[in-house]
């Protein structure tokens, strides 16, 4: 048995060296994947979320010490590189990354323990293999940049600020392959955090990328109800790369305050994913501009690691962030699509719990009032207090215990009841029992 172990540690050892700083085909990535995730079955998993257009897989490799499904408490992370085919750095850092974990991992290096013990990170090295294949190696122009319809796929997602109440609704069939793979993957997990790496620019970019002028539209920016969040989480990548929080960009455009932007004040981009991810699936995404030149040298690359790693490894420790929990009905039982929302938080599309009962809501520290709501059940509103998370690897856990209405108890017209509780000195409880409540449940027009 020992010497079936050796020969394992070996091959292990054997794949990790064997990855150079090159660019590697889709083919070669693949063939990596299946590797690691033959060399690995403890940690990995490895799946296809869709084909593109020519019928390349779109191959995801899952990390965690329970890699295969999900586990009620632990958050799912994602990073998708490779969406425009010719910003080809990302697909780069992402085979980088999963063969730092891996070693990590077997080294018993305590910041890789930490993640996959706390995290189920996943991975999509290319979104875009065909537009790769098609993709020239100049650093600024666009050749490649298409999918092989010729479509610039974050530009073809669904637009929060066009299609949330279109008339018909828009028929996703007509969308292009690799965003209804994405689209699927979305509605499959319940995703927390992610990031999809661009290049041709060095800043962190968050929501929104578009706006319609309304109350969102705040001195030329696009503002989201979470905008203290994700100001947050583009300075943690941007302080934590090499260079980034310099501001000083590539030479050939204004300088970015703190390395970071407002997508929109940047420049209007509808269809783009990172406000699809927030609107549609309750899930904080950032489009991370990581190389000024869209296909850089590769004896840059190894320096373009180093400038990044620290930066990635950090902004996957920010799913702890906040809170998280379940939702339950008077007999315990976790329940699904019941509203959790944050005072102050008008969330185009609420954000709900999943079929878990789960919730996750990313939050600074603080003292939030959030509000529960489930058709014929009473609401509960409750005010928690949230302690930083992310360097103790898990978000404050609270769950919601919904009471159901009653249909027997004769309405009193007297006025609303209301108690307080205090719980572990942690929090304060307030439950709001109104005698009379009608209960409004909003559909997401076929989304998560």
């Amino acid at each position: 048995m020992s010497s079936l172990c050796f020969l394992s540690t070996l091959l292990i050892v054997a794949h990790i060296s064997a990855l150079e700083f090159r660019y590697h085909s889709n083919r070669e990535i693949e063939n990596f994947l299946l590797q690691v995730n033959a060399s690995n079955p403890d940690i990995t998993h490895l799946y296809s979320i869709g084909q593109s257009v020519r019928g390349q897989q779109l191959w995801v490799l899952a990390l965690s010490v329970h890699p295969e499904r999900h586990t009620v408490g632990i958050p799912e992370f994602k990073y998708v590189a490779n969406m425009h085919g010719n910003e080809v750095l990302g697909r780069v850092l992402m085979l980088q990354l999963i063969d730092d974990l891996i070693r990590g991992y077997r080294n018993n290096e305590t910041w890789s323990l930490l993640l996959l013990n706390s995290t189920r990170i996943h991975i999509l090295p290319t979104m875009n293999p065909d537009g790769f294949d098609n993709s020239d190696t100049d650093c600024q122009y666009s050749q490649g940049r298409f999918n092989q319809n010729g479509v610039d796929l974050n530009r073809n997602f669904p637009d929060a600020f066009t299609h949330l109440s279109q008339k018909p609704p828009l028929d996703e069939r007509k969308l292009e392959a690799e965003v209804q793979a994405v689209i699927g993957w979305l509605r499959n997990e319940t995703f927390v955090l992610s990031a999809n790496l661009h290049g041709g620019a060095l800043v962190a970019s968050y929501p929104y990328d578009n706006s319609n002028g309304g109350s969102e539209w705040v001195g030329g920016a696009s503002v989201s109800p979470d905008n203290d969040v994700f100001v947050h989480l583009a300075k943690v990548y941007s302080y934590n790369h090499a260079s980034m929080h310099r501001g000083d960009g590539c030479g050939d455009s204004r300088p970015f305050l703190h390395g970071i932007t407002n997508g929109y004040q940047w420049y209007p981009l509808p269809g783009g994913m990172q406000d699809y991810n927030y609107v549609w699936a309750q899930c904080l995404e950032l489009t991370l501009e990581i190389s000024c030149c869209k296909f850089p040298p590769v004896n840059q690359l190894p320096a373009l690691w180093s400038a990044n790693r620290q930066a990635l490894l950090a902004f996957i420790q920010q799913v702890h962030l906040g809170v998280k929990g379940q939702v339950f009905d008077s007999s315990g039982v976790p329940v699904q699509n019941a509203v959790v929302e944050v005072k102050g938080r008008n969330n185009m599309s609420p954000f709900r719990s999943d079929k878990h009962g789960e919730y996750y809501r990313l939050l600074l520290p603080g003292n939030y009032s959030f509000t529960v709501t489930l058709p014929g059940h009473e609401t509960l509103t409750q005010t928690i207090s949230i302690p930083p998370g992310p360097d103790r690897y898990s978000a404050v856990k609270h769950d919601f215990r919904l009471q159901r209405v009653s249909a027997t108890t004769p309405p009193d017209f007297g006025a609303t009841a209301t108690s307080s509780l205090h719980l572990s000195g942690t929090f304060t409880v307030l439950v709001l029992k109104p005698l009379v409540e009608i209960f409004i449940f909003n559909l997401i027009l076929s989304h998560k």
